[in-house]
């Protein structure tokens, strides 16, 4: 590459520097980045040696799959895993109250960074058909996080960060993410107490699962429905 084409790109990146908001996004794509590695490299414990652990912590076993299961969603472990453990240890029933409140305190926490560290940079930034997104994501219900939650377009714990750098409004925001949460919570902690206490196979734990897939068809389509009328109410 030219040297004289390289300095006005090394002049504009120290001026961006220099934006206090840029150092701030900056620091939450190291952070992501981060947690990225660190899911490479650190070994998964064995699921036969789970159930050990809520003998080891006593009563305050469920306060600490709480705020663990929280904090490993946020380091961008997936959802997915946290249940299927917190079922190993706990069971079906208690297993999937403590993943849903692991999934409602990691999605505030994954909000409340995405927000303090990406918010103001993106808002400063958006233009054209970014900012209508950032629009629809300001002005998005219940329905709305749910139906971005239940979508596999990304991880937990990276959807919160997501979510955080929009215009989201933290109620729905946060109502949304549990509600989405709760259909497999006890599904999947199911399958997590069959792998340490294998046994018949409980249907009853796993409708759950099945109920999520229906209310992901049913909220896709109210949500499509809403959009189209909105639409042609514009035009």
């Amino acid at each position: 590459m030219n040297p004289a084409a390289r300095r006005p790109s090394a002049h504009r990146l120290a001026r961006l520097l220099r934006q206090p908001s840029a150092r701030r996004f900056g620091l939450l794509l190291l952070l992501l980045a981060g947690f990225g590695v660190a899911l490479l490299l650190v070994p998964r414990p064995d699921p036969a040696e789970l159930p050990q652990l809520a003998d080891a912590l006593g009563g305050y076993a469920p306060v600490t799959a709480v705020v663990g299961g929280a904090l490993l969603m946020v380091v961008l472990v997936p959802r997915t895993f946290v249940t299927l453990a917190t079922g190993a240890i706990f069971g079906p029933l208690a297993g999937g109250a403590y993943s849903v409140g692991a999934a409602a305190l990691a999605a505030a926490l994954g909000f409340a960074i995405g927000r303090l560290l990406g918010r103001d940079f993106v808002a400063e930034r958006v233009r054209g058909r970014l900012a209508r997104l950032d629009g629809w994501f300001t002005r998005q219900s219940l329905f709305g996080v749910i139906t971005v939650r239940l979508l596999p377009i990304a991880g937990y714990g990276l959807v919160s960060y997501g979510y955080g750098t929009t215009g989201a409004r933290p109620l729905p925001y946060l109502a949304g993410s549990v509600i989405a949460a709760a259909p497999t919570a006890i599904g999947y902690a199911a399958i997590g107490a069959a792998a340490t206490s294998p046994g018949p196979v409980n249907w009853y734990a796993a409708a759950p699962a099945g109920l999520g897939l229906i209310a992901s068809v049913i909220i896709i389509h109210r949500w499509w429905q809403a959009e189209r009328q909105r639409r042609l109410g514009a035009s």
